[in-house]
């Protein structure tokens, strides 16, 4: 049983697996940009995300695709916190998940009524860790090598489990030193942040050795590159759900506690089909 500690709960996490639906609220997202930017189109997405078994909704207001441009944390929270205000009114017992790599913007989507940080950073700016220590919500620690500007430009690894678990266990101690409970970080390996294809596998391959503290994993598969480079088939992620869904399936059954998508209602299926096996 893994256990998430939250803004105003315990989480436990269901032993299915944890579903987060991406909500992004952007112009320029690499798969739905442009699809959910007004407050109607948002709520009615959440909705339906939540009807098909999401139990996070995680909204986002910056691009974080490879080259990306950055966006001002003022528009970024000019996007996101009304959308988060208008879910917690709308869905009052929804978990709900700020995408920012901003303190100001994380700070106005908690004034807002979100409950989880979901930091690409993880946890990089001491004025991060000092919001997260000031706010009892949970947080995810993504590790990421380089910036979205520069992060699939030339990634290089020695062992790139070896990095990533040394990684989980530095900013753990920051965040440790800077009053955060380690109950409150879930960690994000940051598959396709400054990785290849190869690094991306042995990440999955290999989940329960980066796993630190006991610590939930969060796997984001949803539609990434990597899975169309593996099929020969760049558009074949963005078009069907069923690579995203096969390869959470596989991170799953590697130790994968959570699972950031697009296509929940897919995942829900899987994860369902996977847990009735294993359950027997």
């Amino acid at each position: 049983m893994q256990q998430w500690q939250l803004r105003n709960q315990l989480w436990t996490i269901p032993s299915a697996g944890g579903i987060m639906g991406i909500l992004n609220v952007t112009p320029d997202s690499f798969s739905d940009g442009g699809l959910h930017t007004t407050l109607p189109a948002a709520i009615e997405h959440a909705r339906t995300m939540l009807q098909n078994g999401a139990h996070i909704i995680d909204i986002g207001g910056e691009s974080t695709r490879p080259g990306a441009a950055p966006v001002s944390p003022e528009e970024e929270e000019r996007r996101t916190a009304p959308v988060i205000a208008a879910l917690r009114r709308e869905f009052p017992a929804a978990l709900l998940s700020i995408d920012t790599r901003h303190p100001s913007v994380a700070a106005a989507a908690l004034t807002a009524g979100a409950d989880i940080i979901n930091d690409i950073t993880g946890l990089a700016s001491a004025e991060m860790r000092a919001l997260c220590a000031a706010q009892p919500c949970g947080i995810v620690l993504m590790h990421m090598q380089g910036t979205p500007q520069t992060m699939q430009m030339d990634p290089h690894y020695t062992d790139v489990v070896a990095e990533v678990r040394n990684f989980f266990e530095e900013r753990l101690t920051l965040a440790e030193q800077a009053g955060i409970a380690p109950t409150r970080i879930c960690l994000d390996p940051g598959i396709g942040f400054g990785k290849t294809t190869a690094h991306n596998l042995a990440l999955i391959r290999h989940l329960e050795s980066i796993r630190v503290a006991h610590r939930p994993l969060l796997m984001a598969l949803s539609r990434k590159r990597f899975l169309g480079e593996i099929l020969a088939n760049p558009a074949l992620p963005k078009s069907s759900p069923l690579p995203t869904a096969v390869m959470s399936l596989l991170a799953a059954q590697n130790g994968a506690n959570l699972h950031r998508v697009h296509d929940v209602a897919e995942l829900q299926h899987t994860l369902t089909l996977l847990h009735s096996i294993k359950n027997l």
